[in-house]
């Protein structure tokens, strides 16, 4: 046979009609599994990784090598200093939020939170540097938290950040919530010192009993890349060596799952509390340096007391990661763990509650390693004190944050006591189940809205009423009731006042007030200002997530890069789009009229 037969032959069975079915069906299923474009994070998760362990690493030097170690050891020496150090840092801090930022009450995770639900993960960047100059005041000068706040806040921005500068690759509006997530695990995996703690936490934080599947992948790149950029500069052993074992009884399970009970009643308790302070610091209506001005005095009694009650190495301040190998490896008396534990709490009450620039995963989990070493001895009677301080520790995490999966995963992580999984785990259940819907967070939601596949693909502009004449804000209920509400069969409208949005007014505000009061009562006085604005090119599932969020929302504004007034979307909108999926949609229209000078 000539060697130039081989090739026709060939060429003649790749052409074989079932062969060619073969390679459609390959085709087709290559499309399906990159339909996602899965190799996009390929490329982008390493760079938000890179950047946000960079600035992690930076927060980590200043806090830990250059302010909380040196102070440390100058107000254990000196225990009349305490207080104004801690005081100092937290007037510096409350200065800083309340003439450098726009909204002092917004920071650390829960900013990121809120901006996962309510704004797409749009972070703004201005305040960045001024909200990690905060947090650096109130954790090195021993506020009670820790380097997780402005880490996973850094991470979180800095994705939200590089979202805007990677729009030209191709990135889609839905992938800045994506971004956002992917760079808060890659905070949370670099100051730990654990990717898979990060990549865990990331994708539970939003939710109280639900995940954020969509940002797994990403944010397991992105926590991984951080983590090693950190150890590359910092080390990478863990924060909490635990003198491990490798066994536990039946009686210890048994006991793990009453330390958990406690434990989740003991956060329900302080959250509640902690809630309940937190609203009342953000409505006092005096200067924000001055709240937290007292409550850096209070967090800084709680450290002083307990110094005089029990003199040492012990202090319920600062990030304070040395306090759970002093716990394991000194013996210390239940009386005091559970003074630590208690004070601890307080004082982490007093520094987030009046403001403090932070987060409390790090206060938790020390209080939990107390309570459970105390409980350990007290009740169990048992030597294992490292197994009772990791269930403690993860029980606390779970019932405080609602993320009993995080809480197990950071254990065995961040202390290196792999063998504690099981009964950590048995203690957060519990916990979590305990405590309820009682979460630190109050942006935190309970679980995604449901999504509309047939939706995919439909921008908001496809939709949305362009005709849009928004109610005066001057006008009355009476003139809203008569001239407005008779004439338009909507649920909602729009209130404008000198050209500019202030807010939504619906039909059910009539009811909120008897007859008599319509014709003195100004709709700039009903209007609830908490509007949320979207770009035309918004995907109408995203749309249809925050119309359906916990606020129940009547209508969404849509508005243009520059700020300009497109119209407005509504459920109804949404509801008619997907009754026309798969014919032409043509944007609706409507005329919101509101003439009260007739």
């Amino acid at each position: 046979m000539s060697a130039a037969k081989v090739p026709r032959r060939r060429l003649r069975i790749l052409n074989y009609s079932g062969l060619q079915r073969y390679r459609e069906l390959l085709k087709k299923g290559a499309a399906a599994n990159y339909s996602r474009d899965l190799y996009k994070w390929l490329l982008i998760s390493p760079l938000i990784g890179v950047t946000v362990g960079l600035v992690v690493t930076g927060i980590t030097v200043i806090i830990l090598g250059k302010l909380w170690a040196p102070l440390l050891q100058f107000v254990l020496r000196r225990h009349w200093a305490i207080v104004p150090v801690v005081l100092l840092g937290f007037v510096a801090a409350g200065l800083i939020m309340q003439f450098f930022t726009p909204n002092p009450n917004e920071h650390s995770t829960e900013e990121i939170v809120r901006s996962y639900h309510e704004y797409q993960g749009d972070i703004q960047m201005r305040p960045f540097v001024f909200k990690l100059l905060g947090a650096i005041a109130t954790v090195g000068f021993g506020g009670s938290a820790a380097l997780e706040g402005p880490s996973i806040y850094a991470g979180g921005a800095l994705g939200s950040w590089l979202w805007a500068k990677l729009r030209r690759f191709g990135v889609e509006p839905r992938d800045r919530r994506i971004m956002l997530i992917s760079g808060a695990a890659a905070g949370m995996g670099a100051v730990f010192r654990a990717p898979l703690t990060g990549l865990v936490f990331a994708i539970e934080m939003p939710y109280k009993d639900d995940l954020a599947h969509e940002a797994v992948l990403p944010s397991l790149i992105s926590s991984v890349v951080a983590y090693a950029t950190l150890a590359a500069f910092v080390g990478s052993k863990t924060l909490f060596n635990f003198p491990s074992q490798t066994s536990y009884t039946r009686e210890d399970l048994l006991w793990s799952a009453g330390l958990g009970l406690a434990c989740g009643l003991v956060t329900m308790i302080f959250v509640t509390l902690y809630r309940r302070a937190r609203d009342l610091a953000i409505h006092a209506r005096v200067p924000h340096w001055s709240k937290l001005a007292v409550g850096g005095l209070l967090t800084g009694l709680c450290g002083w007391a307990f110094v005089s009650l029990y003199p040492g190495s012990l202090i319920p301040l600062g990030p304070n990661y040395e306090a759970v190998g002093e716990m394991l490896s000194r013996h210390h008396s239940t009386g005091e763990l559970a003074a630590f534990g208690m004070l601890k709490l307080a004082a982490t009450l007093f520094s987030l509650g009046s403001g403090g620039v932070s987060a409390m995963f790090v206060p938790l989990f020390l209080t939990g390693g107390s309570l459970g070493v105390a409980f350990a001895q007290s009740m169990a009677h048992s030597s294992s004190l490292d197994l009772y301080a990791a269930v403690g520790m993860a029980a606390f995490l779970a019932a405080g944050y609602k993320a009993p999966l995080t809480a197990v995963v950071f254990v065995a992580e961040a202390t290196g006591g792999h063998s504690f999984i099981i009964p950590s785990l048995i203690g957060a259940a519990v916990a979590y189940a305990v405590s309820g819907e009682a979460s630190a967070s109050e942006a935190q939601r309970l679980h995604e809205s449901v999504k509309v596949q047939e939706l995919t693909g439909i921008s908001v502009r496809d939709v949305m009423q362009r005709d849009v004449v928004c109610v005066p804000a001057s006008s009355t209920l009476r003139e809203f009731a008569d001239r407005v509400v008779a004439h338009h069969p909507h649920s909602a409208f729009p209130v404008c006042q000198d050209g500019e949005m202030i807010g939504t007014v619906s039909v059910w505000s009539l009811g909120k007030f008897p007859p008599a009061k319509w014709p003195e009562t100004a709709l700039r006085n009903v209007a609830d200002p908490d509007v949320i604005k979207v770009g035309p090119d918004c995907d109408l599932m995203e749309a249809l997530r925050l119309l359906t969020g916990q606020k129940h929302r009547q209508l969404l504004l849509v508005v243009s890069p520059a700020g300009e007034l497109q119209g407005v979307v509504t459920k109804t909108d949404i509801l008619r789009a997907l009754s026309a999926a798969g014919e032409d949609r043509k944007p609706s229209a409507v005329s919101i009229q509101a003439d009260t000078t007739s």
